[in-house]
């Protein structure tokens, strides 16, 4: 097998009602109608993941999976493509379709809600996992700030086999694919909770998480 020479990224976006309900407390503080500015953070969040990795080099294209229709929206006019989330099964079997859909023997299923994401780290993060495979083929993944979950796994002439989720590095490791070492904060920061976004915006954001939060530092590069 020949060099990768660019990537499928692949990443999920639940219904807004269902997305990110432990920032609900936060969200509720912003004013506003009942689950507006709720809707209008987990957008920001999608948003800024998926312009940073459209900006990333290293990437041929980003493919949403979601039946949100205002998800779709957002996504569709920063360039990215969608498709429903036809098993409508939970995470893992949304990813795995996203990949299959593809049609790319070198694919990335990427977080939602990584607002801090430089186009360079996910460049660098992606080029270790070429490196790592080189001509094998395989998969490799990235752990979150905690260590505990992830936040990209990549496949390369492999299936996905993604099993996000709570402790997932380990079920990833367990499944064979290789931890990458870099050091990749915005990579790593995702953002579940109250704390996870104060994490994230001291790294600074993109644009439209700053935007909806009002003042917040945007990210530089």
């Amino acid at each position: 097998m020949g060099a990768v020479r660019a990537w499928s990224v692949v990443v999920p976006a639940k219904r807004l009602p269902l997305a990110k309900t432990r920032l609900t407390p936060l969200t509720d503080g912003l004013g506003g109608p009942p689950g507006a500015a709720h809707a209008r953070l987990v957008l920001a969040l999608l948003a800024d993941t998926v312009a940073a990795a459209l900006a990333c080099p290293a990437v041929a294209g980003v493919l949403v999976v979601t039946d949100d229709t205002a998800a779709g929206e957002v996504v569709t006019r920063l360039g990215a493509r969608t498709v429903p989330d036809e098993p409508d099964r939970g995470l893992n079997p949304a990813l795995a379709h996203g990949a299959r859909a593809t049609g790319s023997t070198a694919v990335a299923a990427l977080s939602s809600d990584l607002p801090a994401l430089r186009p360079e780290e996910l460049t660098a993060a992606l080029a270790a996992a070429e490196a790592r495979v080189g001509g094998r083929g395989g998969r490799c993944f990235v752990a979150d700030a905690q260590g505990t979950g992830t936040t990209l796994l990549t496949a390369v002439a492999t299936d996905l086999s993604p099993a996000f989720g709570a402790g997932s590095a380990q079920r990833h490791a367990a499944g064979g694919a290789v931890e990458l070492p870099g050091t990749w904060p915005g990579l790593a920061r995702d953002v579940d909770t109250a704390e996870d976004l104060r994490a994230a915006l001291a790294l600074g954001v993109g644009t439209h998480t700053a935007a909806v939060l009002g003042g917040a530092r945007p990210r530089t590069g």
